[in-house]
């Protein structure tokens, strides 16, 4: 029996779309403009257009593929001068749709993302969260066919092959997107790995309650079957160097090693055993090393790693985890959904609190001092900057402290004549892609900093084409004068 089409209500329409905020709403732009999907796939989505159609005929946008392709990044809600939270809305109508069955928008969606996304099961997966409507098994079934039954990519022939050897610096998104679309040109591609496995954080930090890793190793292979070698345990700057790679033929290289080291919190006892890292603890988690974490954990953080270090705590057997964010929950960077399935299974998140310092016994973590905050103006990102609140100190007994304050790159084996940002990035010509050093491209977190997948991939399609139009314009000078332009200065 079909479920019954109930059209949608004017009152669940006027609550949808808030419509005392729209009442002020000059269509800026400034959701599409911020949008990475928009950019990504345009004659498919734009957030900005599907709200135009929820208005003028919200039934009908039940049926429209873009209503799935929202990837919940929250760009277009952070940058809103009016604050609409447009992927709960598209949420709302998602559920909405699976409750009459309407489902062609889904599976017409699901097509659009296998031809546009070297990740179709991974996005899927890590960013679409059809089980948020119930559709799990749906998108399992889906993952399952498209790393099962996916047609190989369209390779350029020999004709309109290009010979020229690109090397990609990072196996992460964004590298491994890249290469994708430079072999689906023609090109001969290299990605040097300096971990085990390629995957960057998609392997090594997203929890396997996320990302089943049999759907992204799937995922690999199938850009390793259009010829891209991918070889692991190269450190460059130590067993390779961009000199040598010049010398070794490669025409453009593509440096994406992502952001992986965790900042410190600079306080006393951060040395203690029982202090992580949430990186390295993700890592090691995810690598079925065996973690110990005690009872009582608390992650310092706010963003999306340290709701999946204290998801990843309570998994592995502690009974109490605390996420400690400085800010409030209006400020905090972590996904909205993301926040409430974490609370839903039990993490505790206490805002406006900072720790003061990590005290321990007999070399381990035995409690953290912590002192409340209060917020005053904001700072140069836009936030109100958090202050302490004076005598408010208090103490708490805890096993682990998992540090999730922020990542940055390492890049301490780019040459001199790679300029990087004062936020300790890459810095890049924002239209090329291209670094200071001629022939050199970067992209994805170690430009940006740290984004989310689709942010990733969208910077390796980008990287790709800049990286195409290099090669095939007359300008674009051979390996071997580079090298001597550079032995010239």
């Amino acid at each position: 029996m079909q479920p019954q089409k109930t059209p949608i209500s004017h009152e669940l329409l006027e609550h949808l779309l808030d419509a005392e905020k729209l009442k002020y709403c000059f269509e800026c732009g400034i959701c599409t403009a911020s949008c990475p999907m928009t950019e990504l796939i345009p004659q498919h989505y734009n957030p900005r257009i599907l709200l135009e159609k929820l208005y003028q005929n919200p039934q009908k946008v039940l049926t429209d593929p873009a209503l799935w392709l929202c990837a919940w990044c929250y760009r277009c809600f952070k940058r809103c001068p009016q604050k609409l939270k447009l992927p709960e809305i598209f949420l709302t109508l998602r559920k909405i749709a699976k409750q009459q069955g309407n489902l062609d928008g889904f599976n017409r969606a699901r097509k659009i993302i296998s031809q546009e996304i070297p990740f179709p099961s991974t996005f899927g997966l890590v960013c679409l969260h059809p089980e948020r409507v119930e559709l799990g098994k749906a998108l399992e079934n889906f993952s399952r066919r498209s790393v099962g039954k996916r047609k190989k990519a369209r390779v350029a022939s020999p004709t309109e092959a290009v010979v020229d050897k690109v090397a990609v610096i990072g196996a992460g998104p964004a590298g491994l997107t890249a290469a994708h679309e430079l072999a689906k040109k023609g090109y001969s591609v290299t990605v040097y790995e300096s971990s085990s496995q390629p995957g960057g954080m998609l392997k090594q930090c997203i929890p396997s309650f996320r990302l089943p890793r049999n759907f992204l190793d799937a995922e690999i292979e199938h850009i390793k079957d259009l010829g891209v070698e991918i070889k692991t345990n190269v450190k460059i700057g130590r067993d390779l160097t961009l000199d040598k790679m010049w010398q070794q033929g490669f025409k453009a290289v593509f440096i994406s090693v992502g952001a992986h080291k965790t900042r410190k919190l600079g306080c006393e006892g951060e040395e203690l055993n029982g202090v992580f890292d949430a990186l390295e603890f993700l890592h090691q988690v995810n690598n079925n090393e065996k973690v110990n974490v005690g009872e009582r954990v608390a992650v310092i953080g706010g963003g999306n790693v340290a709701i999946d270090s204290a998801r990843t705590a309570l998994r592995l057997g502690a009974k109490e985890v605390m996420i400690l964010y400085r800010r409030s929950r209006d400020e905090m960077p972590a996904n909205p959904y993301e926040i409430h399935e974490a609370e839903g299974e039990g993490v505790k998140i206490q805002f406006l609190t900072a720790p003061k310092r990590i005290l321990g016994q007999d070399g381990e973590v035995a409690s953290l001092e912590c002192v409340k905050m209060e917020l005053g103006e904001p700072d140069q990102t836009g936030r109100r900057a958090p202050k302490p609140v004076e005598g408010s100190e208090f103490a708490m007994p805890i096993d682990t402290v998992i540090l999730a304050i922020g990542e940055s790159p390492d890049l301490t084996f780019l040459p001199k004549e790679i300029e990087l940002t004062e936020e300790n990035t890459i810095a890049v010509e924002p239209f090329t892609t291209e670094t200071s050093q001629l022939g050199v491209f970067a992209g994805g977190d170690c430009v940006s900093g740290p984004a989310t997948v689709i942010e990733a991939v969208l910077a390796g399609k980008r990287a790709a084409d800049e990286i195409d139009q290099y090669l095939r314009t007359e300008k674009a000078p051979k390996a071997e004068q580079i090298v001597e332009g550079r032995k010239q200065t």
